[in-house]
C-alpha cells in the first residue's frame, strides 16, 4: 500500500482486527443484496460447498483475477485512488463478460479474496457494495453470490469463479466464423485504455473535464453489454468473443480458431477513434492505437451471416475472409497484415 495512503488511513479499523468470522459477517450480508427472484443459488454461504440449480444439465464456467499492482493501483500517478467499490465492480463486469461472450447468461458467482492485514474493514465492505452493484447495475438479474473464501495476503487478490446458463442453445464459440460473414462490435473500443492512459499520466484526476473522466470510470468500473451475447446467439451470430485485450490481439484468436481472415474496415476504426478525442488532444496520443490495442472494454466481437439484421447495439465494423493458399489466419486493415498490439499478461 502507498505510504500516502497508509498514512491517511491509519485511524481506521483494519482486517487485523476482526476475525475471520467477523469480517465475513461484514461482507456476506452486502453479496447477499445481489441476489435476484430468479436465483439459481440453493444453499449459499454457511456451509462447506454452495448448491446451484442447473435445469439446462450444462454449465457455462469462467474464472478471472486482479492483484493489485498487476491489475489495479491503490494510488494512480494522476492522484486517483482506487476504491473498493471499484474493484468490486470490476470484479463482477470482467467474469460477467465471459459468460456474455458465449451468448450465456450469468446465474451465480463465487469470490476469493486476499487482504493484507492493514487494509481497512471499510475498503473491503466497499469492495462487496461495488460486486453487488456491478451484478445488479449491468443487468445480471439472473445472479447471485453463492460464497467464496477469505484469505491473508502481501497484497490485494480478488479471483472469481462465475456460472451461467444457455438454456438449451448451443453456445457461440469462437471458432464459428465463416467466410462472408459480417464482423461487428458490442461496447466500446479503445475507452478503457483512454482511461488508464489518464490514470497513468501527471494529469491530476480533479482537473479532468467530464469526458475525461468518463474514460477513466469505464477503465475502473467497465460497463459490457451484458445483453448483446444472448440477443447475438438468438440471431444467430457464428462466432463471438469479450474483447478483453484489444481489437487487434482478441481478432487474431477470432481468426486463429476458425482459421480465416478478419479484416477490419479503416472506416469504422476511424470512426471509433474520433469518440476518443477528448483524451487523445489531452494526452497527444494516437486514438487509433488505442482502438486496435486497448483492452479491458469487454464489448463483444461477432461475427454474422451477411443475411442477418444485427441485432441492437452491435455495429459492423468488417468482415471475415477465407485464406488465400499461403496465407495464415489474422487481422487485415486495409488489406495488409496488421502489427501485434494488445494486452498481454505475461509481456508488460
Amino acid at each position: 500500500m502507498p505510504e500516502d495512503l497508509r498514512n491517511r488511513l491509519d485511524r481506521q479499523p483494519t482486517v487485523a482486527g476482526l476475525s475471520e468470522a467477523e469480517l465475513l459477517d461484514r461482507i456476506f450480508p452486502r453479496l447477499r443484496m445481489a441476489a435476484g427472484h430468479t436465483s439459481s443459488t440453493l444453499l449459499g454461504s454457511g456451509d462447506d460447498a454452495a448448491v446451484v440449480a442447473a435445469p439446462d444439465g450444462r454449465t457455462v464456467i469462467s474464472i478471472d483475477t486482479q492483484v493489485q499492482d498487476q491489475d489495479f493501483r491503490l494510488l494512480w500517478p494522476n492522484g486517483y485512488r482506487t476504491t473498493g467499490f471499484d474493484v468490486g465492480w470490476k470484479a463482477a463486469a470482467q467474469n460477467l463478460s465471459d459468460i456474455n461472450a458465449m451468448g450465456a447468461y450469468a446465474t451465480s458467482m463465487v469470490v476469493s479474496l486476499t487482504l493484507p492485514v492493514d487494509t481497512p474493514v471499510s475498503w473491503v465492505e466497499d469492495l462487496a457494495d461495488g460486486l453487488t452493484a456491478g451484478i445488479r447495475g449491468l443487468g445480471a438479474t439472473h445472479c447471485s453470490v453463492a460464497g467464496g473464501d477469505l484469505g491473508r495476503g502481501r497484497e490485494i487478490s480478488v479471483t472469481v469463479a462465475v456460472l451461467g446458463t444457455l438454456d438449451g442453445g448451443r453456445p457461440v464459440l469462437r471458432s464459428g466464423a465463416r467466410p462472408g460473414d459480417i464482423l461487428a462490435l458490442a461496447g466500446t473500443a479503445g475507452h478503457a485504455a483512454a482511461g488508464l492512459a489518464l490514470l497513468e499520466s501527471d494529469i491530476a484526476v480533479d482537473t479532468l473535464t467530464p469526458a475525461e473522466r468518463a474514460f477513466v470510470d469505464l477503465q475502473c468500473r467497465p460497463r459490457p453489454p451484458l445483453h448483446a451475447g444472448p440477443a447475438a446467439r438468438a440471431a444467430g451470430a457464428t462466432g463471438m468473443l469479450d474483447i478483453s485485450d484489444g481489437l487487434l490481439r482478441d481478432g487474431k484468436r477470432l481468426a486463429a480458431a476458425s482459421n480465416v481472415a478478419v479484416a477490419l474496415d479503416p472506416a469504422a476504426l476511424a470512426q471509433l477513434a474520433v469518440l476518443l478525442a477528448p483524451a487523445s488532444a489531452r494526452l497527444g496520443e494516437d486514438a487509433a492505437g488505442w482502438v486496435l490495442g486497448g483492452g479491458e472494454d469487454h464489448g463483444l466481437l461477432a461475427t454474422f451471416p451477411g443475411s442477418v439484421r444485427l441485432p441492437p447495439g452491435f455495429t459492423a465494423i468488417g468482415s471475415i475472409h477465407a485464406l488465400g493458399t499461403d496465407d495464415g489466419p489474422g487481422v487485415l486493415i486495409a488489406g495488409r497484415a496488421a502489427d501485434n498490439g494488445g494486452w498481454d499478461h505475461f509481456a508488460h
